[in-house]
């Protein structure tokens, strides 16, 4: 328990709300959504969040599509014409600044070895074409004529940067931190934290395909803000979609219920005699929870209910290659049509992006598989009027080098890059049509103003009526770097 709970509740106040299997918790908790009850915020002493918005959102939910293992910022998004007229040429044969001789490089770069992972000057030129589309006049590249088709409801940001130029950016792009730094939770949890849910029968924070593997568990956990806070994985299709929380076929219902209550009693014993145990306040809060799921998560992943026409538009089609994206991305429009905060999907497998070789031909088979479902989520979301209070965040841990990697004999790829990439927003309270920000000549560079990713954090935050600096829990100082810098000038 927070100590101020713990000085302003009466012990038996607190115990007869133990009794009763954390009616008052569950009670407390729903006033606070619904703005009917305020906490001692005026007090001056520390309280933590009460759910509501600290100042009038834009959005209400969102939905992070990332894409594991690094799309290629140069291919999909940020065209570089100068890496075709240099081909072949090495970054000293041309007219522009070196790149890895700006102190840039070395800033936005960190290993976690000795050795600096290597350096590849030969100038590969681009694997696929670039046209503009919409009244805009956005370029995308040609792997993706779908997603072009909705590019006048985009805000494409080019000048983003990390610093972890291996896969533990993956965790890094959800935490904000590198893998050689202390741990801090995930965004989706933060998000969870600081609104809790607007559906009382189902997660704040969902997960759909992921996390891609163990060690990338850090990127929906929720470290010290407790494990209730953490985003709850989904299964799409299977016979129990909440691991662990089906009704056994012998079970009666009532027998479950009672059941229920009976742990409800003993943990909040349990509560009482320990209260400032954080795993037991969770299990406590996973129990009432897990029971109300029974019936509320078959119901949202139930893709059956909805028509042919919109399974189709997803691309949800049998044995087609944009099934299984179309299944979670059309399920994350279901979750937050039912008041999930914040849907965190994988549309792809662990490091399926890291096109080391093969670019033209990996790329061009996984952008077929996103293309159809990502446009069909957007033109969903938009013909719903849910876009205007959804946001849309569509990410990977980092671009890919303009020059070719020649490791291993390899002569047709691209080595991880974290100077500069490309993500785009779609949605609430960001502009449409519009390019922000860009990259060097050459790709290379995240120009100024270079954003690290926790920009995109505190603008989601920002977006959703939240102010991470606000958030932060006592004995957890964060860094400045952590809370991120709105950007600004994407906002509508």
């Amino acid at each position: 328990m927070d100590p101020l709970l713990r000085q302003k509740s009466p012990r038996r106040t607190f115990l007869s709300d133990c009794g009763m299997g954390f009616t008052g918790l569950a009670l407390s908790t729903m006033l606070f959504r619904d703005g009917i009850s305020k906490a001692n915020a005026e007090s001056g002493a520390w309280a933590p969040p009460t759910g509501q918005p600290l100042f009038q959102p834009k959005a209400k939910s969102v939905i992070w599509i990332f894409l594991s293992g690094g799309y290629s910022h140069l291919e999909t998004f940020d065209p570089k014409p100068a890496l075709n007229k240099f081909a072949g040429k090495t970054f000293d044969d041309t007219p522009f600044a070196d790149p890895f001789k700006h102190p840039y490089h070395d800033a936005r770069s960190r290993s976690v070895i000795q050795k600096k992972r290597d350096l590849y000057p030969e100038i590969m030129p681009l694997q696929i074409g670039f046209k503009k589309h919409g009244q805009s006049g956005i370029e995308v590249a040609d792997w993706l004529p779908n997603i072009a088709s909705c590019v006048d409801d985009l805000c494409v940001v080019r000048n983003m940067y990390t610093t972890d130029n291996d896969h533990a950016a993956e965790n890094q792009i959800h935490t904000g931190r590198h893998k050689l730094d202390s741990i801090e939770p995930s965004i989706g949890s933060w998000v969870h934290y600081g609104l809790g849910s607007l559906n009382d029968n189902l997660p704040s924070f969902c997960v759909l395909g992921g996390p891609t593997r163990n060690n990338t568990r850090t990127s929906i956990d929720s470290n010290y803000l407790g494990p209730k806070h953490a985003g709850i994985p989904l299964k799409i299709g299977a016979a129990s979609p909440l691991p662990y929380a089906k009704r056994g076929a012998a079970v009666l219902a009532e027998e479950q219920a009672n059941q229920f209550e009976l742990a409800r009693e003993l943990n909040g014993l349990a509560a009482v005699q320990y209260p400032e145990d954080d795993a037991i306040r969770a299990r406590i809060k996973s129990y009432e929870l897990a029971f109300n799921m029974q019936m509320a998560v078959p119901e949202a992943l139930d893709l059956k209910k909805e028509s042919v026409a919109i399974r189709e538009s997803y691309g949800i089609e049998s044995g087609s290659v944009t099934t299984t994206a179309g299944q979670r991305l059309l399920t994350a429009r279901r979750l937050v049509e039912r008041g999930v905060r914040f849907v965190q999907v994988f549309p792809s497998r662990y490091g399926y992006w890291d096109s080391h070789q093969k670019l033209k031909e990996n790329h061009g088979k996984g952008c077929a598989t996103i293309d159809k479902p990502v446009a069909g989520l957007i033109k969903d979301l938009k013909q719903r009027g849910l876009l205007d209070e959804t946001l849309v965040v569509f990410c990977t841990e980092f671009g890919r080098t303009p020059g070719l990697e020649t490791r291993s004999g390899k002569k047709d790829g691209r080595d991880h890059h974290p100077h500069g990439f490309s993500i785009f927003f779609a949605g609430a309270g960001v502009k449409k049509g519009h390019v922000y920000g860009a990259t060097d000549e050459l790709g290379f560079h995240a120009l100024e103003p270079g954003h690290y990713i926790t920009d995109i954090h505190a603008t989601v935050l920002h977006l959703l009526g939240l102010d991470s600096r606000k958030l932060e829990v006592p004995g957890r100082k964060r860094l400045d770097i952590d809370h991120g810098n709105v950007m600004k000038g994407i906002l509508a």
